[in-house]
């Protein structure tokens, strides 16, 4: 075995090294995402009932496809409706898995996602519903184990819908427990919920409004003595869940990112001209607190309009959130990429690269969401395409720094060896790494790769031979070690 370590090169990815011969370009740094929905199956897998290696197959292949556009992260839907996408004591297996819900596929999608995003160099964030119970989609009856069973004073009938009571503390408490369990047992690198807090409002068949089905905590609250109104009372509920869950994600894992994704539009007329849906008022979520607040890492509003849409305007409604901003969180806009199709009334792919482009001449906003992985896999209306040309060059996710503890990581060990014939790298990194970085130099031109590491922080990676070498650490909050190079 060959081994040969040079010291220390340079501070940071991608910095010069001093000497007559340049290093590799600096990295960018941006973040990459892509949601995938298991909800109805929208995203994965393609239909309920496969056999557990033919949902294997369908991940990998959305993976490998997130690798070949240069994404750095998934956002993967594990409770889509008060179920699971993985081995749970707490809720049953979801039935977009198997087509019947309580039945479990026979293995643990989110154990294996988790492992092969991170050998692919992925982050693998948690995406939860915290209220939604029963979705229309829902076609096998619910087992006796279902909280619409078990708890029917809890999720109740709301039009098409069966929903939690983000009122009742019992509520709050189940929903924080399935978040933290998740997060206790997977080494997952970030939690995520969307827009669903009180529901899109729904009408019955005379055409009226359905009332949300929670007098029944209300008139509690009324006999206790309460002050606030029924808005503001509901308001008050939602606010509690989302600090609760950043400050408990916090203290069981501190590294793990917590992200939102609200409605695009916090009221209408903010910023001047802008109309539409008032989430504050309809879905009593007050997502300007919680940027406010800073009870995020990091915050995906979602701008799903196209960039001349006056009154839903793209850069006027990113532009003021960013404004919103004040502890500086992460701001990562969700984009609507399934509006590319190829059809009349779809958006033409330049409009999600437009859009990025604006996030990247936007003040504080480092990256985006897109929405959703379907779109990319089946390049509709040629949107991989389009990315391929604007994620020209890899890029690593931002650093979130109020979440480091300690140090950076230790530069890395490194070895070139052999096996079997063929050269590969032996890494060694400490404790609490997630990433290794390999940049290699064949002819004049530099490739980058992003690899996992094992629990051990150990990785064995092929190698072209007499290349040249650069090799990095990241940590779980992305920060990165020392650059080595390997002779």
């Amino acid at each position: 075995m060959c081994r040969f370590l040079v010291g220390l090169i340079a501070l940071g990815l991608g910095a010069p090294i001093s000497g007559a011969v340049d290093g590799p370009p600096p990295l960018k740094r941006e973040f990459r995402g892509v949601w995938v929905a298991t909800v109805s199956n929208i995203d994965w897998p393609s239909k309920p009932g496969l056999p557990a290696e033919k949902q294997k197959a369908e991940l990998l292949a959305i993976l490998d496809k997130a690798v070949e556009l240069k994404l750095n992260a998934v956002i993967f839907q594990v409770r889509p409706m008060a179920d699971s996408l993985y081995e749970s004591k707490l809720e049953p297996w979801s039935e977009y898995l198997t087509g019947s819900l309580g039945k479990s596929p026979g293995y643990d999608p989110l154990a294996f996602v988790v492992e092969e995003a991170h050998k692919r160099g992925l982050e693998l964030h948690a995406w939860f519903n915290p209220y939604r119970a029963r979705h229309p989609s829902a076609k096998s009856p619910a087992p006796a184990d279902h909280i619409t069973k078990t708890r029917p004073d809890l999720a109740k009938p709301y039009g098409t819908h069966f929903w939690m009571n983000p009122t009742n503390t019992e509520v709050q408490d189940r929903s924080v427990a399935v978040v933290l369990d998740v997060v206790k047992r997977y080494d997952i690198d970030g939690i995520h919920i969307d827009d669903y807090f009180y529901p899109y409002k729904e009408k019955g068949t005379d055409g009226k409004i359905i009332a949300f089905p929670d007098d029944d905590t209300w008139e509690v609250y009324q006999k206790a003595g309460g002050k606030l109104n029924r808005d503001d009372w509901r308001r008050d509920a939602v606010n509690t869940f989302v600090q609760r869950m950043y400050t408990e994600t916090k203290k069981a894992k501190p590294w793990v990112k917590v992200g939102i994704s609200p409605f695009g539009v916090w009221r209408p007329g903010y910023p001047t001209g802008i109309a539409g849906l008032d989430q504050f008022a309809d879905l009593y979520a007050d997502a300007k607190l919680w940027l406010n607040e800073g009870w995020v890492d990091y915050f995906t509003p979602q701008l799903y309009w196209p960039i001349a849409q006056e009154k839903q305007s793209f850069p006027k409604l990113l532009n003021w959130w960013a404004g919103e901003n004040t502890k500086n969180r992460h701001l990562w806009p969700g984009l609507y990429t399934s509006r590319v199709t190829g059809l009349e009334k779809g958006w033409p792919s330049k409009e999600v690269a437009d859009q990025i482009a604006i996030t990247r001449k936007q003040k504080n906003t480092d990256g985006t969401i897109h929405f959703s992985m379907k779109a990319l896999v089946r390049n509709s209306g040629g949107v991989a395409d389009e990315l391929k040309k604007t994620y020209s060059e890899p890029a690593l996710v931002p650093e979130t720094p109020w979440l480091a503890q300690g140090k950076p990581p230790v530069k890395p060990e490194v070895t070139r060896d052999t096996i079997d014939g063929k050269p590969v790298l032996r890494v060694k990194a400490g404790a609490g790494t997630r990433f290794v970085v390999v940049r290699t130099l064949t002819g004049d031109a530099w490739t980058t790769s992003v690899h996992g590491l094992a629990a051990d922080g150990t990785a064995i990676l092929p190698i072209a031979e007499k290349t040249r070498v650069m090799v990095s650490i990241l940590d779980r909050t992305e920060r990165a070690s020392e650059v080595m190079e390997v002779k």
